[in-house]
């Protein structure tokens, strides 16, 4: 089966991630796709993570690294139920095209079968699509996607000064906190359907530089929250919600210090230009909460 569409690439994050959004048409219909490739500097490697617009899941993330103008990446998955090795390979790079080929392992990488590949070509600046202009069409299409979640998280798109308090050490009986300031960046994607926000700031106890995707699953009409930092180069554990009365409370468990812990992440809309979020941590199964970390959001506005 062929698909012909576009792949729309943007640096984020100073660099360290790239976002790929993606739109095909073939037999079956129309197509889309996210993929948010994050760098390691320790490991020196980048994270592929990809999600389809129709399941809205996050795949497990491909791993690997560049050398000689060519790209690998591995990862484990299940196909039919059955465990298998997956591939991820960047090749023929030139500064106006490239292939990429994805291909499936049963045997322990002896054998690759090839699942699909993608011969990619640069667009000129004046046959390039604007993508404003895209998401403006698709959004006089989608006026009824408001009613089911997917443009909950439209008033969080722009730039905030942000003031943060935190507790130094959750869950131990510490009330040592610290308060940093900075600023949060959040982007829309797909038209509203995901969005990226990228955190800095900086304190006594020094800097802090977070990003953060969010993605709407049309499936269970609920939004997934993942945070990565420079450090890791890899996505979290998603938070999965809906929204209630303007509010987002994100639930998923984490090892904290070596302990499995419920962590809750909230944000909300105050007023048009000021929002919340908090963190909370519980180890007893939600019973109780410890808030950990306060974020209050002030609207920038345009110069």
């Amino acid at each position: 089966m062929e698909l012909n569409g576009t792949v729309t690439v943007r640096k984020v994050w100073d660099g360290r991630a790239q976002l790929e959004e993606i739109e095909a048409d073939g037999p079956n219909g129309h197509w889309e796709g996210l993929t948010l490739f994050l760098y390691n500097p320790q490991s020196h490697q980048w994270s592929q993570s990809f999600i389809d617009s129709k399941m809205g899941v996050l795949n497990t993330p491909t791993i690997g690294s560049f050398k000689d103008g060519r790209g690998e990446l591995f990862s484990q998955d299940t196909f039919h139920d059955k465990s298998i090795l997956v591939r991820g390979v960047w090749s023929n790079i030139k500064p106006g095209s490239h292939r990429y080929e994805e291909s499936y392992s049963n045997d322990g990488g002896a054998t690759w079968a090839a699942a699909f590949i993608a011969d990619l070509t640069r667009e000129t600046q004046s046959t390039a699509l604007d993508v404003s202009d895209v998401g403006a069409n698709k959004a006089a299409k989608t006026s009824t996607a408001a009613e089911d979640g997917q443009h909950d998280f439209d008033f969080d798109f722009g730039t905030w000064k942000t003031h943060s308090s935190r507790l130094l050490h959750p869950l131990t009986g510490s009330t040592t906190w610290v308060d940093m300031d900075g600023a949060t960046v959040v982007k829309k994607v797909w038209d509203g359907r995901a969005n990226l926000a990228e955190y800095k700031a900086d304190g006594p106890a020094g800097h802090i530089d977070l990003l953060s995707l969010r993605w709407f699953n049309p499936s269970t009409r609920e939004w997934n929250l993942e945070f990565a930092t420079p450090t890791v180069g890899t996505l979290g554990i998603p938070g999965v919600s809906e929204f209630k009365n303007g509010r987002g409370d994100f639930y998923d468990y984490e090892l904290i210090n070596g302990r499995s812990v419920l962590v809750r992440f909230s944000i909300w809309k105050v007023t048009p230009d000021t929002a919340q979020s908090e963190q909370a941590f519980s180890d007893d199964g939600g019973k109780t909460w410890e808030v950990n970390w306060i974020n209050k959001y002030e609207r920038e506005t345009e110069k």
